[in-house]
């Protein structure tokens, strides 16, 4: 992976990115804009704690997606420290080895607004909030800036925190299990994702019943 020393502002959005879609892209440039970062890792895990995986492609091929949708954006670029790792994907895993190998970068972690309220069920999470910044996007008109201790299951000061770097990002309504759905139904992906991950899906028969 490339250094990240010359540059201390680092995003990290990972996920399974089964496939990557529009949202996901959308997502990181608003992290992007928001939040003055110097560019974002995609962090495609290779297997999720709180998800089945029984639907999963192998890492090569979503890997592969996402090179082909981002090529060409210097902002982006996509990470195999999860993959490489192999078995679970903790983040905090991938949060210590990012201290470790560039102790000046700070770290920025990309949430979505379901994510947060999950958040405490995360391993570790008092020692990862400590060691990174969480930044979380939401619709517009949810309400999560009246969010309560009692939501967030986590303490005052972290809560405080996390608030404070709640924002409303752009509506994409987009998921990967309604892209998988489409593909396995015969519908079309156009303007879901990337032209090149269309191409992609399609060149190597993914997500076919």
């Amino acid at each position: 992976m490339e250094d990240l020393a010359a540059n201390n502002r680092i995003g990290i959005l990972g996920g399974t990115f089964n496939p990557v879609h529009m949202g996901h892209l959308i997502l990181a440039q608003d992290a992007m804009e928001h939040f003055e970062l110097g560019r974002i890792l995609f962090m495609p895990c290779s297997r999720p704690p709180h998800k089945p995986d029984r639907d999963l492609l192998p890492a090569e091929h979503r890997i592969a997606m996402l090179e082909a949708a981002i090529e060409g954006d210097l902002r982006f670029q996509v990470s195999r420290m999860e993959t490489d790792r192999d078995g679970i994907s903790f983040t905090i895993d991938t949060a210590r080895e990012l201290h470790r190998l560039h102790p000046a970068a700070e770290i920025t972690f990309i949430l979505g607004a379901d994510s947060l309220l999950e958040l405490h069920l995360w391993k570790d999470v008092h020692e990862l909030l400590a060691l990174c910044r969480f930044v979380t996007f939401t619709r517009p008109g949810a309400e999560y800036a009246s969010l309560q201790e009692a939501d967030l299951h986590l303490p005052a000061s972290s809560q405080e925190r996390l608030k404070s770097c709640i924002r409303i990002g752009h509506t994409a309504d987009i998921s990967s299990t309604d892209i998988r759905y489409r593909v396995a139904e015969g519908l079309a992906i156009r303007y879901l994702v990337h032209p090149a991950v269309e191409m992609y899906i399609a060149e190597h028969s993914l997500y076919r019943r």
